[in-house]
């Protein structure tokens, strides 16, 4: 069965496109789909060039994004839902109360993810998918533990300057490489 993930920022133009494109290229042929939204999303438009350009540089492309409104009913759906802000998560939790247990930030569930395979995943998850949508349930007992990175809002770059933009896709592309390493693709780090 395919494990459904969500990203969701804002705009849908700059982070959670980001998250999205760089799972989906780090998760290559696993059994995930991988979509992404907004919660005031700038509907139809593509990725923000500055982002688009530091995706392409790791290789990852933009092309036929489109950004869309956050939809409940895809909320709820979601096996995890992976937010930048708490605004964002509260703002899932209100579209959709259902998806409260399943809403992490994105940086919390990658230190979840890694803290989960340095003491093993249960050998009742062999693969990806399967970790991937049993992480949320795994990283309640590691929230506490979470250091302040792992905690930490990853910011909007949007308008913001050529620094600002790296700054943001740097961690980004950090935390999806936490998170994918952790599950065990052996996918290659993003560049």
């Amino acid at each position: 069965m395919t494990t459904r993930v969500l990203v969701v920022c804002t705009g849908n133009v700059c982070r959670s496109p980001a998250a999205e494109l760089l799972l989906r290229d780090r998760l290559g042929a696993a059994d995930v789909d991988v979509a992404s939204a907004g919660v005031h999303a700038l509907a139809g438009q593509p990725v923000d060039p500055p982002v688009a350009e530091l995706l392409a540089e790791r290789g990852v492309s933009p092309e036929g994004f489109r950004a869309r409104q956050l939809d409940p009913a895809e909320a709820g759906a979601a096996d995890v839902v992976l937010t930048m802000t708490r605004e964002h998560r509260a703002a899932v939790v209100r579209a959709r109360p259902g998806a409260v247990r399943r809403t992490l930030l994105l940086p919390e569930a990658a230190e979840a993810a890694a803290a989960i395979a340095r003491e093993g995943w249960p050998a009742d998850l062999p693969d990806v998918a399967a970790r991937l949508a049993a992480l949320p349930r795994l990283a309640t007992r590691h929230r506490g533990a979470a250091t302040a990175a792992a905690a930490a809002e990853v910011p909007d770059p949007h308008r913001q300057s050529a620094a600002v933009h790296r700054s943001t896709v740097d961690l980004l592309a950090g935390a999806v490489d936490t998170l994918v390493t952790a599950l065990g693709t052996g996918a290659r780090p993003i560049g």
